[in-house]
């Protein structure tokens, strides 16, 4: 398995030769102190214009819109800084982050690292396909068990590699879909483009399923 996945970093690096950044993020320790350091208490305020999208406690009640709570501050302060340099684009989150400074954007992301994730019940149905996806990957797709980028619990680890435990179903699908077709390309080294150009239509709902289920 270790080999398989050597060959999809191998794959991966020889697709950004020449290209443009698909982030102007740079993960230097200044910067990772930058956003260790956010202001807890003004990004609550912050999030006070956030709520009606992403819930009072950042669990979104809107299906397609994605949950905070507990998400990785390195990672809810890449994306917002993506939306502001549209390199990662939707409409209405590209003008919010459009407004918000560095500091508001790490003061919001610390905020929502310290909120719980969301509890969600377990979801009734075969889910096979997921538990082979999230423990052993697919070796003949080239692609790695899911738990060894984003943790056997979906905790998510280091820089911009997100949580997935709770995360809303149709956000989830959605997000994997987008990076399946291309029109999402915010992912570093095209990882996750790579990745989900190899699932299918039913891959990709297992897996949202699971993930949404899953408690950290």
């Amino acid at each position: 398995m270790m080999k398989r996945i050597l060959i999809l970093l191998l794959v991966t690096c020889s697709t950004i030769v020449n290209a443009e950044p698909s982030s102007n993020i740079a993960w230097t320790p200044d910067m990772l102190n930058f956003v260790k350091q956010g202001d807890m208490f003004k990004g609550k305020e912050l999030a006070e214009s956030c709520a009606g999208c992403h819930g009072e406690q950042g669990i979104s009640q809107i299906p397609e819109y994605p949950s905070l709570a507990g998400q990785l501050a390195t990672y809810t302060y890449k994306q917002l800084r993506d939306y502001a340099d549209n390199k990662r684009i939707h409409m209405l989150m590209n003008s919010v982050a459009a407004g918000l400074s560095e500091q508001d954007s790490a003061d919001l992301a610390v905020w929502f690292a310290s909120l719980p994730t969301a509890k969600n019940k377990a979801v009734k149905g075969d889910l096979s396909a997921a538990e082979q996806l999230v423990e052993k990957g697919n070796g003949k797709k080239i692609v790695p068990p899911c738990f060894a980028c984003h943790g056997s619990d979906g905790e998510g680890a280091k820089q911009d590699i997100p949580a997935l435990a709770g995360q809303q179903t149709e956000y989830f699908i959605k997000t994997l879909t987008e990076y399946k077709t291309g029109v999402r390309k915010n992912d570093v080294y095209s990882r996750m483009r790579l990745i989900a150009e190899q699932l299918s239509e039913e891959d990709i709902r297992q897996l949202a399923q699971y993930y949404n289920q899953l408690q950290e």
